[in-house]
């Protein structure tokens, strides 16, 4: 009996120390180097017992720190910009996970070399300059065609006499040169007029003025801009004549998004998250002009426009961006006759020495990607 009384207390105490060892494994005694609650990839019932330590531990750790993406943009805030802003303001990239900035552009600001030297990741220019810096060997690559058509247009008082571009013959025709003239100088060379003999082609400045005074027969102008710029100086639209490069068949593709090639291939999904997120905010900007303009004002300078003219703009930038009858689901992709007749013209008149690659130059993964 005593024997077996002996046995029955080891195998009691045997007993109650396999509990004690099991309680204290519950309880997170795992070890100092191991967290306190170590899930089992099997999801097994050691899983479970832990769940509570694993999920407060959870709720403590911080979320991922938003990828900061810089856009650098061609001119100074307003709402040739509208959709950056709108995405920006309604927190489209923050809901992407980004942390963006738009660093404003100027006279002296050269998106492409900005981009290439990592100052910014994004930019915003006009194909015929990234084409240009492309073949300068700058790495670089249009991901996104913003506008669809190009908001370049030639004014004239009707009193000039200039009813169509075969009358600019003998006239002196403004344009602000430094890479805008070349939409202009095909339109030349399909009505056989030379811009160094048949007329006089010459630097305009920046404002209207010397359209107004007269000092210009003819003045190149955005639909978005100078064109309203004129009218709100007074000058009536039915006392004006227009020549629409679109119509003439000689437009360039302007507002486009393009990347640092070697950032692109290190933030695919970054650009994704970023386009995706713009073209929203475009998306916005055309269907509710008026909101637009609201979000573009608290970025302007004060006094330098007024909010007027910024809805007129946004207005005109629209047809742009979403011309009639084009599909809005669209936005953003690169058209491959637009790049094209882009390039060609760019090649005539010398903005490049050799025919762009297509394959090389711009890329509308990036846009495929973020339409899914």
């Amino acid at each position: 009996m005593n024997g077996r009384k002996g046995h029955y207390r080891s195998v009691w105490l045997l007993a109650l120390m396999l509990v004690f060892v099991a309680a204290a494994t519950a309880c997170g005694g795992g070890g100092n180097n191991e967290p306190a609650a170590s899930p089992s990839p099997s999801g097994s019932a050691s899983e479970s017992s832990a769940a509570p330590a694993s999920t407060e531990a959870a709720s403590e750790t911080p979320s991922a720190e938003p990828v900061k993406v810089k856009l650098q943009l061609k001119w100074v805030p307003q709402a040739q910009f509208a959709g950056y802003f709108v995405a920006l303001d309604k927190g489209y990239y923050k809901d992407e996970g980004l942390d963006v900035e738009i660093v404003p552009g100027g006279p002296d600001i050269v998106p492409e070399q900005q981009v290439a030297n990592g100052a910014a990741d994004i930019g915003v220019d006009w194909v015929a300059s990234l084409l240009a810096h492309q073949e300068q060997g700058l790495p670089l690559v249009e991901i996104s065609q913003i506008y669809q058509k190009s908001g370049l247009v030639l004014v004239s008082k009707k009193s000039a006499g200039i009813n169509g571009p075969a009358d600019l013959k003998g006239k002196k025709v403004g344009n602000w040169m430094g890479g805008n003239e070349y939409e202009l100088l095909a339109l030349f060379d399909k009505y056989k007029l030379d811009p160094n003999k048949d007329l006089k082609f010459t630097k305009q400045g920046f404002t209207m003025d010397q359209f107004l005074s007269g000092e210009l027969d003819a003045a190149s102008a955005m639909t978005y801009n100078e064109y309203h710029v004129a009218l709100e100086s007074g000058v009536k639209a039915e006392d004006m004549n227009v020549i629409d490069m679109n119509a003439e068949g000689v437009a360039m593709l302007e507002d486009n998004l393009f990347a640092n090639k070697g950032w692109l291939d290190k933030n695919k999904e970054t650009a994704v998250k970023f386009v995706r997120a713009s073209l929203k905010g475009w998306q916005d900007a055309i269907a509710d002009p008026a909101a637009a303009t609201d979000i573009v004002m608290k970025s302007v300078e004060d006094g330098s426009t007024t909010k007027e003219h910024q809805l007129t703009m946004m207005q005109e930038v629209a047809k742009l961006v979403a011309p009639e009858g084009f599909d809005k689901s669209k936005i953003g992709y690169i058209d491959e006759a637009a790049f094209k007749q882009t390039a060609d013209i760019a090649l005539q008149f010398g903005v490049i020495k050799t025919a762009a690659d297509p394959t090389k130059a711009y890329t509308n993964e990036i846009v495929e990607m973020a339409m899914k």
